[in-house]
């Protein structure tokens, strides 16, 4: 089986859907008219989405790259080579959460990753039992919060606290249901207007508001991570039938369940309710599985030395800046300061714009790993973690060799 580096997920469709669509529209079909409701075109779109889950992919990438960076903090002190990462790491989150894009995932991985580290030298069982635990404890605080919407919605007119009830509906409506025309009109002239009124706005962001939701279901992910490298799973130690065997599990469990939560939301009319019911709290039980689910397939699919195998490995080891890349890349396309794409193109479009990145992604990164070291952003965060700029270019003779 191929290395673990060999599939390492970068850029999840994700990044591209929360750059491109309005901020009610990437989480509700419904939220800007008919545009986006669901037409033959886009159904299929739609459940494949809810299916495969873009936070899977971040999930994977979580799991094969934070988790590599884990154990591979050993030497003189791992404990400080570890934290110095997670220090730029953040410091790199903050950069592009409020400079580049607002869907920024490194600021929570860095924060998260400070406390996994302390659970490194956890046996195998225990991972697996504290990472259940911690999905169990982000089903119940997030299963509470559609029933929430639902007692808001119950709440007397006439009552002391039907005000504040609004207030909050209101609040879940902007960002989970479907948002009165003036505020999507808002999004649309923030996001296609200049850089400088994008950045203010971004500055109101808070990088803690993603670690209060669902930081205990990416501790679980880090864990599993931990887990899987162990056993071998992600480092291609597993028998072709075991891969087969947790393909048909994850896949099994995953897929239908998925299906039917996006069923469930087509027929509720994406109304708040289902929304948060479907995504925010029933999905979080199927995740593990489809994350299961995709890393056999691909390990499956990845064929030792094969021509497309080494050029997902390279995309792989450039994971930071494929990421980085890629949301100044989007950012560029779709916001204002650039061609001003956002709010213009359907699910399905999007996906020939998300295929034409991975091209680009596969395309250059072989190449540039065949003349240096690392990525760029690779070695700016290597140089700042250990205090000294690395050295970047290859060998004459290396480099030569590895391009052949």
């Amino acid at each position: 089986m191929p290395p673990a580096s060999s599939v390492r997920v970068t850029i999840p469709p994700s990044t591209l859907q929360l750059a491109s669509l309005t901020t009610a529209c990437s989480r509700n079909e419904y939220a800007t008219g008919p545009v986006d409701r669901l037409t033959p075109t886009s159904s299929p779109v739609t459940l494949y989405s809810k299916g495969k889950a873009d936070v899977d992919r971040f999930a994977v990438a979580n799991a094969l790259r934070e988790m590599g960076r884990l154990l591979e903090a050993r030497g003189e002190s791992p404990a400080s080579v570890h934290y110095r990462r997670m220090i730029w790491l953040l410091a790199f989150g903050l950069a592009h959460l409020w400079l580049v894009w607002d869907g920024d995932i490194l600021a929570h991985y860095a924060i998260v990753g400070m406390f996994a580290y302390l659970l490194r030298g956890l046996p195998v069982h225990r991972l697996i039992g504290l990472g259940v635990v911690l999905i169990l404890f982000e089903i119940v605080v997030l299963g509470g919060l559609p029933f929430g919407v639902w007692m808001m919605e119950h709440v007397p007119a006439n009552s002391a606290g039907a005000a504040d009830a609004a207030r909050q509906f209101a609040g879940f409506n902007h960002d989970f249901g479907i948002p009165p025309a003036s505020e999507i009109a808002q999004d649309l002239a923030l996001h296609r207007g200049g850089y400088a009124g994008i950045v203010a706005d971004r500055l109101h962001e808070n990088p803690l508001a993603l670690l209060l939701v669902y930081g205990a279901e990416t501790l679980a992910y880090m864990l599993f991570g931990m887990a899987a490298l162990r056993t071998g799973l992600l480092s291609g130690g597993w028998s072709r039938a075991r891969y087969r065997k947790g393909l048909l599990i994850g896949f099994g469990i995953g897929i239908p369940a998925y299906a039917a939560l996006a069923i469930f939301m087509i027929n509720s009319d994406f109304s708040l309710f289902s929304v948060l019911l479907a995504v925010m709290a029933l999905a979080t039980p199927v995740r593990p599985f489809m994350i299961l689910g995709w890393a056999c397939l691909i390990l499956l699919l990845a064929k030792p030395g094969g021509a497309l195998t080494t050029r997902i490995a390279a995309a792989g080891r450039m994971a930071f800046t494929n990421y980085l890349a890629t949301s100044l890349i989007c950012t560029t396309l779709f916001y204002g300061y650039g061609l001003g794409w956002y709010g213009h193109l359907s699910r399905a479009q999007l996906y020939l714009v998300v295929l034409a990145i991975w091209a680009l992604m596969l395309l250059w990164s072989k190449p540039w790993l065949a003349r240096f070291r690392y990525g760029p952003f690779e070695w700016a965060w290597r140089s700042l973690s250990r205090g000294k700029l690395q050295p970047m270019r290859k060998p004459l003779a290396k480099a030569a060799f590895s391009e052949a």
